[in-house]
């Protein structure tokens, strides 16, 4: 039978691949945005600033701070892709998301599930670059390599997984390629698993299935709980495979952005930690809007690791501040072998 060997839980976004200085070049979006989401509400960046005003942000997102903060991230990569290395699980789940990068308003699935041969990755070419956002293309290195490349998926372990799924009540899309969009801002795998590949498997990319979740775009976001069960299914299967594969289990995404609430992520710790399944489950849509969605992926992640022997603590969590509004992305990090 497969094992499960080895539980990741990661961040993934432009803070850890851009410089504390960089940071800032998102504030312009952030001064713009009127409707910020923060624990369970939407405001402006002015109202976010008088509600946050006793938490030292100022402080926080001065250019001191925003360097510590970067370079623990930094170390904290380093040590999540030591333990990979060390571990050298022959195959990988890992659990994403897609921010319009391979689907958009014609077709946006609830649960992918990658089944070919093989993922490429891409640089974004100068037009494709003129359409990202301030601050996101600098970042663009951490999670696309300087060439076409591709990536061995891994079909077999994809199709076996899926039918267990469907057998399950799962209703699932299932992808052999990735599209090439026409006059689209991104080509090739979205960030949730360029991440991975580049900066925790440093490049070795192992044998692996995606899982595509839609945790950004009502009206198809799956619930935590349904995310939870869908991993523990998966769990479940990878132990019943008739392989002798190890296999590692990775949730990419989160924390808590684009407005930080640290509480919010220490809850998650917490259920972690605690093996806390229905504290993962409760979690309402309100508090699992915008970047914070993401945290989706960890949740499927846990339900796939909590049925395993494996224990682990937390590598960092640093809440990477860049304005007294308190946006920014909060970056945490957690393995279990």
């Amino acid at each position: 039978m497969a094992e499960i060997v080895l539980g990741m839980w990661t961040t993934h976004g432009p803070t850890l691949s851009t410089t504390p200085e960089e940071w800032l070049l998102r504030l312009p979006s952030d001064h713009a945005n009127k409707a910020h989401w923060y624990k369970t509400g939407r405001y402006d960046f002015e109202t976010l600033v008088e509600m946050r005003r006793g938490e030292g942000l100022v402080e926080k997102s001065g250019i001191a701070e925003r360097t510590r903060r970067h370079d623990a991230c930094r170390t904290a990569i380093d040590r999540m892709a030591d333990v990979f290395a060390e571990v050298k699980p022959d195959v990988a789940v890992i659990f994403g998301n897609d921010q319009q990068e391979l689907f958009n308003d014609s077709l946006m699935p609830a649960f992918t599930v990658f089944n070919g041969e093989t993922v490429w990755n891409e640089p974004s070419s100068e037009e494709q670059a003129a359409k990202h956002p301030p601050g996101i293309h600098a970042a663009e290195w951490g999670h696309k390599p300087a060439t076409y490349t591709e990536y061995p998926a891994h079909p077999e372990l994809a199709n076996y997984l899926i039918g267990d799924l469907v057998a399950n009540q799962f209703d699932i899309t299932r992808a052999n390629k990735l599209p090439r969009l026409e006059n689209h801002w991104h080509s090739g795998i979205g960030h949730a698993f360029g991440f991975v590949y580049r900066q925790i498997m440093r490049d070795q990319v192992v044998p692996h299935v995606p899982f595509i979740t839609n945790t950004f775009f009502p009206p198809n976001q799956p619930t935590a709980r349904r995310c939870f069960e869908m991993g523990r299914t998966v769990g479940r299967a990878i132990k019943a495979w008739q392989s002798d594969a190890r296999v590692a289990v990775f949730g990419s995404g989160g924390m808590s952005h684009f407005v930080i609430d640290e509480s919010f992520d220490q809850k998650i710790f917490a259920a972690l930690a605690a093996r806390d399944a229905e504290t993962l489950c409760s979690i309402g849509e309100d508090w699992l809007q915008s970047g914070t969605s993401e945290l989706k992926n960890w949740i499927a992640a846990a339900g796939a690791l909590f049925e395993t022997d494996l224990t682990g603590d937390v590598v960092e969590y640093q809440p990477c501040y860049r304005s007294e509004a308190g946006t920014g992305t909060a970056n945490g990090f957690v393995y279990w072998n």
